[in-house]
């Protein structure tokens, strides 16, 4: 009904304008509190893992290990969401043995190699013992410290590479930095490393440039191998370089080894190659390690659904009895924010409704064999039927 109509004077009529203004505009402000109380992101990670104690025969102990990358957005670039590069990964690394890292792009296995060197400033959640210290209670001195016992090979050579900075420099900027040998004996040291890694001492004045892809490669692992590591981080070191190349690369990486007692968590896509050169094997699959276990095991004997169809893309020549590759199908989960269950569900065979509603763990079904499925026994036992082709 019109104001005139009721009776009432303009002051009347104003006054009850502004209070319904004021009523108008702090109920909007309340809504809008409440809408972006309702879109911010919350970091929910689960603590709940039991600490393990320093096993003198592991140079490495990773123990639920997570790593999340926050995702910006809009123009004050806040938290839209959470990108889980590594989400409770767990595994035991012996010293002077090579553990292969595999898994398709993006699953997060140079992440899990970064997190675990500090090559990030904090990890989400989880343990990485290095000789029985948690790489990430060192103070900075500590820390800088423990740098010449952990080191990394990067997968381009040429990009790691200075291209102003000569070959002698590259591998001895860090020895000089960290004062390991007397000032008189550093050019005799560098060029015992360089003969180490097949580089001679002429090499010294050259720049990256004017070196073959093997050579750099060859130069990447001669400056780790300066520190007088103890374990290195082989992240895809032949995946950039040509098949003979990669043979003496790795012929390379395992007289060093030998020779030095070395350790390796060494990063492929190249399943051959892992097989060749790795004591142990894990299999990563969107942030998760599905499988773990010995190389002969996982390689003669795999047992979850993903990993048997990864090494059935190995390429073999074998005309009596040829391999029969698996076909993936289904959508691929995202690894920002993913719902509960197991990740390779959407794409598994033999997935069930638990699958996507609960978590597998990772357990142990044969001395050092692990596997994280909710069907593997009777995937192992040869009874369990695919639910979807």
């Amino acid at each position: 009904m019109p104001f005139w109509k009721a009776g009432k004077n303009d002051d009347q009529v104003l006054e009850e304008l502004k209070e319904t203004q004021k009523q108008n505009a702090d109920e909007f402000v309340k809504e809008q509190a409440y809408s972006q109380k309702a879109k911010k992101p919350s970091l929910t990670v689960d603590n709940a893992f039991t600490p393990v104690e320093y096993d003198p025969q592991y140079i490495l102990q990773v123990n639920h290990l997570k790593k999340y990358f926050p995702i910006k957005g809009g123009m004050v670039s806040k938290t839209v969401g959470y990108v889980k590069a590594v989400d409770g990964v767990t595994f035991n690394l012996k010293r002077g043995t090579t553990m292969g890292l595999v898994g398709e792009s993006g699953c997060g296995k140079t992440t899990t190699g970064r997190t675990i060197l500090r090559l990030y400033d904090s990890k989400t959640s989880g343990q990485v013992l290095f000789n029985g210290q948690e790489v990430y209670d060192l103070s900075p001195k500590e820390m800088r410290a423990m740098r010449t016992k952990m080191q990394i090979i990067f997968q381009d050579p040429f990009s790691s590479l200075s291209p102003r900075m000569p070959v002698g420099e590259i591998i001895g900027e860090a020895v000089r930095e960290h004062n390991l040998v007397p000032k008189e004996e550093f050019d005799d040291y560098i060029d015992k490393v360089m003969d180490n890694c097949g580089l001679q001492p002429f090499h010294k004045g050259r720049y990256p440039h004017e070196f073959s892809g093997g050579q750099r490669q060859r130069i990447c692992i001669a400056r780790a191998l300066a520190l007088n590591p103890e374990f290195i981080v082989c992240d895809e070191p032949v995946s950039a370089l040509d098949v003979s190349i990669q043979a003496q690369i790795i012929n390379l990486l395992k007289e060093i080894q030998k020779k030095y007692n070395l350790t390796y968590l060494f990063i492929s896509h190249d399943l051959s190659v892992v097989e060749h050169i790795s004591d142990t094997v894990g299999v990563m699959y969107l942030g998760n390690l599905v499988e773990y276990g010995a190389t002969e095991d996982i390689f003669r004997n795999p047992l979850h659904p993903y990993t048997k169809a990864l090494l059935s893309a190995i390429p073999r020549i074998d005309i009596d009895n040829p391999s029969k590759r698996t076909i993936l199908r289904g959508e691929i989960t995202s690894p920002i924010d993913p719902k509960p269950g197991c990740r390779f569900a959407p794409r598994c065979p033999y997935a069930t409704k638990a699958c996507f509603e609960q978590d597998p763990e990772l357990r142990e079904l044969a001395p050092g064999h692990f596997v994280s499925c909710h069907r593997v026994e009777e995937i192992r036992n040869g009874t369990a039927e695919a639910i979807h082709a």
